[in-house]
């Protein structure tokens, strides 16, 4: 019998051919170029990244369309393709058998927090872009790391303050960043909004974070394996 396939995505291991798990979510554009290029500068640092498709190949910089797009998501089918990716690069040979990272972009961070609140055990270390969640975060065993923009219509100051006032409640481990004059999707290069200070301050502060989550959690394991197409 065939195995069935969930879904596709992108995956890169460091030139070391091993090192700490990174899960990818994107935004709601799709899997374009960007994120497989992040993917590639977070491999460029040591990590083995794995960015899934979630919406099956298709892209669009056009906001209506990316919209249009998330609207008519099968949530059910996301949620299982975000949660098989984490269990796939958890259980890749490049990664160790420990807990790994995932970092999230708008609608990708609201699965980051989703997957860090649902799936506590595998998750160490949680960075999400300009996204919230509105789940019990109380069975999580993350780190939290959150860049905002100062002017945003798609999380409410409200929404947000939430977030960060429960996390620090629960005593989890929570650092949230708010960047003067951005707004959504200030990190993204190839968007307008792209703003590059904010974005060379949100990628140090970034990796600084996984390397103290994640790396001293890493012995390395098996044999490298090439980047390219990923499909569980």
């Amino acid at each position: 019998m065939r195995s069935r396939s969930v879904g596709t995505g992108y995956v890169i291991v460091p030139g070391e051919g091993s090192g700490p798990g990174i899960l990818v979510l994107h935004a709601w554009w799709g899997l374009t170029p960007f994120f497989k290029g992040l993917c590639d500068r977070l491999a460029d640092h040591g990590f083995v990244a794995l960015a899934p498709d979630l919406y099956g190949g298709r892209t669009t910089r056009d906001p209506e369309v990316a919209k249009a797009m998330l609207a008519n998501a099968d949530m059910n089918a996301t949620l299982d393709l975000v949660r098989s990716s984490l269990l796939t690069l958890r259980g890749m040979p490049a990664t160790p058998d420990a807990p790994v990272g995932v970092l999230g972009f708008s609608m990708g961070a609201s699965w980051a927090l989703w997957l860090a609140g649902r799936m506590p055990e595998m998750v160490d270390a949680t960075a999400v872009f300009y996204g919230s969640q509105s789940i019990d975060m109380a069975p999580a065993r993350s780190a939290f790391l959150g860049h905002f923009a100062e002017t945003d219509p798609w999380v409410a100051d409200d929404e947000l303050t939430l977030l960060e006032s429960e996390l620090h409640i629960l005593d989890k481990d929570v650092t949230f960043h708010r960047y003067p004059g951005t707004g959504h999707w200030f990190f993204e290069s190839d968007q307008p909004a792209y703003d590059e200070p904010a974005a060379e301050l949100a990628w140090d502060r970034t990796l600084e974070f996984f390397r103290t989550h994640l790396t001293s959690r890493f012995s390395a394991p098996g044999s490298p394996q090439p980047p390219g197409r990923w499909q569980p």
